[in-house]
Parts: C-alpha cells; sequence; structure tokens
C-alpha cells in the first residue's frame, strides 16, 4: 500500500537523525571485484550487471542520481525527495523511515538506494526481505564531511557505471568550494556565527565533526559551537554570552523565522539581531549530503561576508 505521509518539519527530524548517526564508518567504494562490491557502510553487495530501474530512499541519495543523470532510471522515492527537479509526487511517494517492502518488491528495480538513517530502529538490514528477493540494496552512509559526501557521489557513479560523470559533478563541486576557499582565507576580521537547525523552544545546532562546520570554516566564519562535537541543543544564556556577529537559520516551516529569531526576548542584545543579520539558509541543500551543498555555502558566504562574496 502507497503511504503519502505529511513532511511538515521533517527536514528538522531528518537533520537531527542525520548527526546522530555520524558514527557510521565510511569505506572506499573502488572495491568492485566483478559484480561484488562493499558498500559505503561496509556490507557486501552484487551489483546487477545491467541497471535501468531504481529505488532511491533518501533525498541525498535522490540528488545525486539527479545529479548524475539517472533521474529517468527512478521509478521510486521517498516523500522527501518530491522537491527535487525531475522528480514527481507521484514518484515521490515512499515513507523514509518504514517504506513499505512488499511494495518495493513488487516494482521489483534492479537496485535500491537507502539512507543509512532508516536503520534508526535498530535493525542492521531493515530492507533485509528486499535483498532476500534477489533486488541489490545499497546503504549510504551519515557522511559528516565535504570529502565523505565526495565519496559518496564517486561510489554512485561506480556503481552505476559512470565513473567519468561522478568525476565531473565532484571536480565542478570542488571547483566552487575551493573559490570561496580561497576568498575566505583572505579575511581578517572573521565574524562569528550562530547555525539554527530548530527553532525555540527546543534550538538546536552543531559543532565539529558535521560538514556545516566545515562550510563555515570554508567561509572563514567562527561557528560559536566549534568547540563542541556534533549535534548539539542550544540555551538562551548561551547564545547570550557567545554574541555571534551573524544568526544563520535553515527552519523552513514557519513564515518568517528571520522575524521571529529577531523578536525573542532579550534577543536584542545580540550584535546579530541588533544589526539585522539574521538570514535564512535553503533547507534542502544544507541539510542534505550531496553536491548541491554548494548552493547553500554560497548563500551562507553571501550573508556573512556581504562585502567579499
Amino acid at each position: 500500500m502507497r503511504k503519502k505521509g505529511k513532511r511538515i518539519g521533517c527536514c528538522i527530524f531528518l537533520t537531527v537523525v542525520m548527526f546522530m548517526l555520524a558514527a557510521c564508518g565510511n569505506q572506499s567504494g573502488d572495491n568492485r571485484e566483478g559484480e561484488s562490491i562493499i558498500d559505503r557502510e561496509g556490507f557486501p553487495i552484487t551489483v546487477p550487471t545491467e541497471i535501468e530501474t531504481i529505488v532511491s530512499i533518501g533525498p541525498s541519495n535522490t540528488e545525486i542520481l539527479v545529479g548524475l543523470g539517472f533521474v529517468d532510471k527512478i521509478i521510486q522515492a521517498d516523500l522527501h525527495s518530491a522537491d527535487i527537479p525531475g522528480i514527481s509526487e507521484e514518484i515521490a511517494s515512499m515513507e523514509l523511515m518504514s517504506p513499505d517492502l512488499e511494495w518495493i518488491i513488487d516494482l521489483d528495480p534492479d537496485i535500491v538506494f537507502v539512507i543509512g538513517m532508516t536503520r534508526v530502529q535498530g535493525d542492521d538490514d531493515p530492507l533485509r526481505l528486499v535483498s532476500d528477493a534477489g533486488i541489490a540494496v545499497i546503504y549510504m552512509p551519515t557522511s559528516t564531511s565535504i570529502a565523505d559526501i565526495k565519496e559518496d557521489i564517486r561510489f554512485i557513479a561506480n556503481v552505476l557505471g559512470a565513473d567519468e560523470k561522478g568525476e565531473e559533478v565532484v571536480a565542478e563541486m570542488t571547483n566552487e568550494i575551493e573559490r570561496i576557499r580561497e576568498i575566505g582565507e583572505s579575511i581578517i576580521d572573521r565574524r562569528t556565527v550562530y547555525f539554527e537547525i530548530s527553532p525555540a523552544p527546543h534550538m538546536f545546532s552543531f559543532g565539529s565533526g558535521t560538514f556545516l562546520n566545515e562550510m563555515i570554516e570554508v567561509i572563514g566564519g567562527i561557528n560559536i559551537f566549534a568547540d563542541q562535537e556534533g549535534w548539539i541543543g542550544v540555551a538562551d544564556e548561551v547564545l547570550l554570552e557567545a554574541n555571534p556577529d551573524v544568526i544563520l537559520t535553515s527552519v523552513n516551516f514557519m513564515d518568517d523565522p528571520e522575524g521571529e529569531i529577531m523578536g525573542r526576548p532579550g534577543w536584542d542584545a545580540i550584535t546579530a539581531v541588533q544589526n539585522g543579520d539574521v538570514f535564512t539558509i535553503d533547507t534542502a541543500s544544507s541539510n542534505r549530503q550531496s553536491q548541491n551543498i554548494v548552493r547553500a555555502l554560497r548563500e551562507m558566504a553571501q550573508a556573512i561576508y556581504p562585502d567579499k562574496f
């Protein structure tokens, strides 16, 4: 049975879980031996000789597949992939956390790409029934660095026999990141940044060991939570003491997230609020581990240093 669930506020949940699962190991995708390979999470799989139909569970997987030119081969995707160009809501109708296994088996795709967070329920292989039916299932990791995201792209390209296109996508991504990094390294007066993923009263941000922290560093900014690790809860008094120069938010389920931040009691003492330096960053490109993080990187750069970018 098809499941059409709602997507309200899900990006926050997906992002929190993404970092909570960041301990998953990453492995090289260049382990092809005939048709047998080790996937990015260390599981042995057999890749079909020909891949004509794909099921994508996880918007980051879907974005990579689309970027590699395989949108026409995607016959089913998850609900959160519906905003990706080329993916219709009719195709993107599968639950992310509890995909309908019988439905996948009935679709009989050549391969299924699954985001690692589907294992949040504690099952090492929640799609075991699908793989037992003879369908190749590949789990992708919760990548925590820009380098790991590049390896995800290379790995998927390798599986699909599109290594050249994979290198092209990675090269375009790398060139833009390095262009921004060069400008960022030239900045002397570095600004402090607070990036909010979940709003009050349950505020969340991130520290080191995340690709978003790495992006702030590329730009030449200073994450006020860089001395902490992974995903963190935030208290008002901590923000007031840190007094960031710039506040970024990727919250997308309220009408005016910037206004909500600037109107919080006591926050008028924060430099970013006083100067109106509160900006919304695209949720999808800042939350998903794909080549599209460069879009968020550009937005972040322009927000933090408008005179440089």
